[in-house]
């Protein structure tokens, strides 16, 4: 079975009850020869839900549908809010190789942190479909625990087309889930153009979320503490939490990739957060994308649907970057022109030109050796996956072998030399999720052009090594002067990072990172003190009257907070208790980490930064020299004071916080080390003593 979805989703196994009903008329398709292996074209268009199962407290559901083929899902809805009767509209297109599986369906009931309820399930007898005819489907949803239930009906449009002789290869970027091709069991297959055209992105929509106005008041004190979440695809970013307002000012900036021609709908959510309990909805809506014209930013004051207030966006779509996939024997630094071209335009001469281009890196993905068995023949199915910050890119599989060679070169446009590559290698599994054989981090800084050198697999949180080694050979050409300019603004966050889940051990680890930074400032209050030793008693009056005043306000707070945790339940307070000590052990980490940046600056750790620091401060003194501080504040203060003005919806930030988050904390030092690899296991080495 063999099916492709313009919506790429996860997979997941779902149990359905079959129960439909097609309010056409007309000759079915149930005796075209199932054998048949033409492709079909499967369009459905998800109309609407009705009188659906009420699984909330307040009598309503948060519903959302999943569609399954083969025991893949293979679209998954946006979720309707308090709605027992919703309105999708929204369309799905999924190719099959044959019809001999139905298509099931499944409706679920969205709970935030909590598994999701079932609502209901049917499923479609695909044979009983009339060919290139729009019929318009009701499904009755079931239980099978409760048959006798009614459980609302879903309402679809579904288009069966033939796809003669259409043929595509389904590895596509972004999947969860690569189905496996029978075409190409036992042979590793060339990357073909549908291959390159399902991962290169056409264009950047760069968003930049500027404020809410007169957002609904979603908690008891008549406020909300509101943030947002934009998905573009499978694309999908969450914004920080703004407490306690109606009128949040985010200022934060981020880019998608835009892979249609012809645009996308971006699906933008604004939440309530809340401690220990599911997030409370406060609207939603859209930004057409094929509505906007390119080379431009466009300011947008979208109303919230399905609840109240405003979200101001600036909104930029541009030309794509070079990013390219192509076979080992076309490499754009081996041709001289392209060579020169691209050296000419990260020359020291173009230092105004696009300063978002910082430079340019070309990755030959070469081969591994010595993988792990993921599956039950003793061999792994496995595939690689090039990611630099948001871009990410992937190789063909190589089926059935523990010894995979790839021979592809990637290219990629870098926007921040202190990005770092990460390369992992998946195992293809035919009926579940990808599985994980190793992974390994390389700071572009660190790379040494044209050398190919064989790094060692580690395990997911890039600590220890893992069975096996990937061969690699990496080319990175920048300016120094962009580099060095974008170094002083924010560093570019990744919309698919996993958020923090508490652990004790990193708990510890953290603590223990904290206690090492605090110990450095009281040896350094100690030296100061000795050089300031007298005893003052009016200064240690102040500090007891100070520091009992705060024990005060501590017993006073804890009374505050024992009479409300009475009136939460023991659910609640378990997730209380959860968020607060994730919180805690991200506050451990931050400060931790800006701690050990400071150190790692000044021993040099990375000496691209360090040289950075020292000229900057260079120029600082001869400026000093030449003009007067007063002078300098003074011209700092009206830059800071006016900056709103010639800007206002520039996105504030601190160049000096900037700087130091491109410096790597010891915990990234470790994540970055590079590990030896073991020559005894290696085939090549293991074939020459046969020899021998």
């Amino acid at each position: 079975m063999m099916l492709d979805t313009c919506k790429l989703k996860s997979a997941c196994n779902l149990p359905f009850v079959y129960n439909k009903k097609i309010n056409t008329a007309g000759t079915s398709n149930a005796d075209v020869p199932l054998a048949d292996p033409g492709m079909y074209q499967l369009d459905i268009t998800l109309r609407r839900g009705q009188s659906l199962a009420a699984r909330d407290r307040g009598g309503t559901s948060d519903p959302y549908v999943k569609f399954k083929i083969g025991g893949k899902e293979v679209f998954r809805s946006k979720i309707i809010h308090k709605n027992l009767n919703p309105v999708w509209e929204e369309k799905a297109c999924i190719l099959v190789e044959h019809l001999r599986e139905p298509l099931y369906i499944k409706v679920f009931d969205y709970d935030f942190g909590l598994q999701d309820d079932f609502m209901g399930s049917a499923f479609l007898d695909l044979t009983q479909l009339e060919l290139n005819r729009p019929t318009d489907v009701t499904l009755t949803l079931k239980d099978p625990h409760y048959p006798d239930h009614y459980l609302g009906i879903i309402l679809l449009s579904i288009i069966l087309t033939p796809k003669e002789g259409e043929h595509r290869d389904v590895t596509m970027l972004m999947r969860k889930s690569w189905k496996r091709s029978s075409k190409f069991q036992t042979q590793s297959l060339r990357l073909s153009d549908v291959h390159r055209k399902s991962q290169l992105w056409r264009g950047i929509v760069s968003i930049t979320l500027i404020e809410g106005r007169d957002l609904k008041a979603m908690d008891s004190n008549g406020l909300s503490d509101p943030y947002v979440k934009f998905r573009l695809g499978h694309q999908k970013y969450k914004s920080k939490i703004m407490p306690k307002t109606l009128n949040p000012q985010w200022r934060e900036q981020f880019d998608f990739h835009l892979y249609e021609e012809k645009g996308g709908i971006i699906d933008i959510t604004a939440w309530d957060k809340d401690a220990g309990k599911r997030d409370d909805f406060i609207g939603r809506c859209q930004v057409d994308l094929s509505a906007l014209s390119r080379e431009q930013t466009h300011k947008l004051e979208l109303q919230l649907e399905e609840g109240e207030g405003h979200l101001v966006l600036l909104v930029t779509l541009t030309a794509s970057a070079t990013v390219s996939i192509s076979d080992l024997s076309v490499s754009s630094l081996e041709d001289q022109k392209e060579r020169e071209e691209i050296l000419r335009r990260y020359s020291p001469l173009r230092i105004f030109h696009n300063l978002k281009d910082v430079g340019f890196l070309q990755v030959k993905v070469i081969r591994a050796e010595g993988l792990m068995v993921a599956d039950v023949t003793g061999k792994s199915d496995p595939f690689c996956v090039v990611e630099l910050n948001n871009d990410r890119l992937l190789t063909h599989t190589v089926y059935k072998n523990l010894n995979p060679e790839w021979n592809k070169i990637f290219t990629f446009n870098i926007k921040d030399i202190h990005s770092v590559l990460e390369v992992t290698v998946y195992d293809e599994d035919r009926d579940r999720s990808a599985d994980f054989l190793g992974k390994v981090a390389i700071p572009l800084l660190s790379i040494q052009n044209g050398e190919q050198k064989a790094y060692v697999l580690k395990n997911k949180q890039l600590t220890g090594p893992t069975k096996g080694v990937i061969y690699l050979e990496i080319d990175v050409i920048f300016n120094a002067v962009k580099a060095s300019l974008r170094t002083l603004i924010p560093k570019e966050q990744k919309y698919i990072e996993e958020e923090n889940r508490l652990s004790k051990q990193l708990l510890l680890r953290n603590f223990i990172r904290m206690k090492r930074c605090v110990m450095v400032l009281v040896n350094a209050a100690y030296y100061v003190n000795s050089c300031f030793d007298w005893d003052s008693p009016p200064r240690s009056l102040a500090a007891f009257v100070v520091v009992e005043d705060m024990l005060e306000d501590e017993e006073e707070e804890d009374d505050k907070d024992d009479k409300d945790s009475e009136k939460k339940g023991f659910i609640n307070k378990i997730y209380a208790i959860q968020e607060v000590c994730i919180s805690v052990q991200n506050i451990l980490d931050e400060v931790a980490s800006f701690g050990e940046r400071i150190k790692n600056t000044f021993n040099w750790t990375v000496p691209f930064l360090s040289w950075l620091a020292i000229v900057a401060l260079c120029v600082f003194t001869v400026i000093l020299y030449f003009i007067p501080l007063r002078y300098i504040v003074l011209v700092w203060g009206i830059n800071k004071f006016t900056k709103k003005l010639r800007s206002p919806y520039a996105i504030d930030n601190n160049e000096l916080l900037d700087f130091l988050s491109r410096v790597p904390s010891d915990v990234q030092l470790v994540q970055y080390q590079e590990l030896k690899p073991d020559t005894s296991h290696s085939p090549c080495k293991r074939k020459k003593n046969n020899l021998g």
